[in-house]
């Protein structure tokens, strides 16, 4: 059987948080529909995908916010903390439709470095999800993660689906987990998906991911590949070809 989603719900109700998110004065009203960029290496090219979207820069404290009247490009945001950071923000301002992008590794030899990959359910191993309750019945937008496969199939875009781990700690992916985990049937390791999902089940959003795979676990020695330019440049085509899927709404 595979692993389900786990969410361990301790926070006590909303009205006893001492900060919550809102939109302060003076701060965008996002549109619903946008795209929160994990990773670093992909913010490089957000003004240039600002600018040929037409989107106005914003602040979003460490990370950096572009929008327009339909769209909204985000990041970056690495690991779970940071990245619903800024997902809790965007909400608050207006994000109700979110499609995260970033990277992850396989733990199965049927995925391989430069394949796409659209987690189904996830593994925690973060920390920040056990913080929001679980909601009964309510996992990742199903319906958005099949739209955004059949346009990225019309950009000629391939996409696997299945589960992801998602853990805190990159340098503690043993060999043993991967094994565990991948003969379990799950199929990749990121930073953020299960955090991000747990956010979005508790705010009642859409949310739904594309991932890139930037390196394959399963093997005796680890082989990363996103230091290599080939693939930066190949991550950012698809970060734009993201962008313009849902700038024209073909996940509508």
């Amino acid at each position: 059987m595979l692993p389900q989603p786990f969410f361990i719900g301790i926070l006590l109700p909303m009205s006893t948080c001492l900060i919550n998110p809102q939109r302060g004065k003076g701060e965008p009203q996002l549109p619903p529909t946008g795209v929160l960029a994990v990773n670093p290496s992909d913010a490089s090219c957000f003004a240039a995908l600002a600018k040929e979207r037409l989107l106005k820069k914003f602040f979003l404290f460490n990370a950096q916010l572009y929008s327009n009247q339909n769209l909204f490009l985000a990041g970056p945001a690495v690991g779970a903390p940071m990245a619903v950071l800024c997902l809790e923000k965007l909400i608050a301002l207006g994000a109700r439709r979110i499609v995260v992008y970033g990277w992850c590794g396989s733990l199965s030899a049927d995925l391989r470095v430069g394949d796409l990959f659209l987690p189904t359910a996830g593994l925690s191993e973060e920390g920040v999800s056990r913080h929001y309750p679980a909601v009964d019945g309510r996992q990742e937008d199903s319906a958005l993660r099949l739209s955004l496969g059949q346009a990225l199939k019309r950009h000629d875009y391939r996409a696997q689906s299945g589960p992801i781990w998602t853990t805190d700690a990159v340098y503690r992916e043993t060999r043993e987990k991967v094994a565990r985990y991948g003969g379990q049937g799950i199929m990749a390791v990121d930073m953020e998906y299960t955090a991000l999902l747990a956010v979005a089940a508790f705010r009642q959003v859409n949310l739904a991911a594309v991932m890139m795979v930037s390196d394959e676990l399963f093997h005796p020695e680890w082989a990363p590949q996103f230091q290599h330019k080939k693939f930066r440049a190949d991550s950012q085509r698809l970060l734009a070809t993201i962008c313009a899927i849902l700038s024209t709404g073909e996940t509508s």
